[in-house]
């Protein structure tokens, strides 16, 4: 079972990235990467992701370490949820480029891969994220078809926004992609300027 974001579980809700760590302490997110992997401060990652510290492990880290907590801190974290971003597309090279990307674009972003229409659909489930971007000519369920299927969810799918790319512009009509649940719809090669502008539309603009 699949857990959702208000439950009330610390790794679920308002998260730390090394950044925010590094600025708190005054030190480099090397040096935060230290104290993870020496396992002085607990954390979790996702596969392929960056990590991410609960409130209540940092608060736990600064005690141990008799470093002063101000709560002032704390607060500016306590209604921000982490947006999160699924790439789904089957060149290897160019999803890991995208997905590294956007990354230093939103830092605090959560941002996972799939690499065809099966297990988009998967993680769609299990990840449930704000944003996907979605290539139509993904292979075992093309991009269409996983549009229809998220737009016909039940539980809360229907809700998340798509970005459609793809680099076959004859084969899929703009009128056709938009149809079948895709809220954009970008030819490759494109700008990443351009589809910045679309996803700080769909799901808020930069974290500070």
């Amino acid at each position: 079972m699949v857990k959702k974001k208000n439950d009330k579980d610390p790794i679920f809700g308002s998260t730390l990235s090394t950044k925010d760590i590094a600025r708190y302490c005054g030190v480099s997110v090397v040096h935060v990467s230290r104290w993870i992997k020496d396992g002085k401060l607990k954390c979790y990652r996702y596969p392929g992701g960056r990590y991410k510290i609960s409130k209540e492990s940092f608060r736990e880290f600064l005690k141990n370490n008799d470093i002063p907590i101000v709560e002032s801190f704390f607060e500016d974290f306590e209604d921000k949820e982490t947006k999160k971003i699924l790439i789904g597309e089957d060149e290897y090279d160019f999803a890991i480029g995208l997905r590294e990307t956007l990354r230093n674009e939103y830092p605090d972003y959560e941002i996972e891969v799939a690499k065809d229409g099966y297990e988009v659909l998967i993680k769609m489930g299990e990840f449930r994220p704000d944003l996907l971007i979605l290539d139509i000519r993904i292979p075992k369920i093309d991009g269409l078809e996983v549009c229809r299927r998220l737009k016909e969810d039940e539980s809360g799918l229907a809700n998340t926004k798509i970005i459609a790319i793809t680099g076959h512009s004859k084969s899929y009509r703009r009128e056709d992609v938009l149809n079948s649940g895709a809220n954009e719809y970008l030819l490759k090669p494109f700008k990443i300027t351009e589809l910045l502008i679309y996803i700080e539309k769909f799901i808020g603009a930069k974290s500070s």
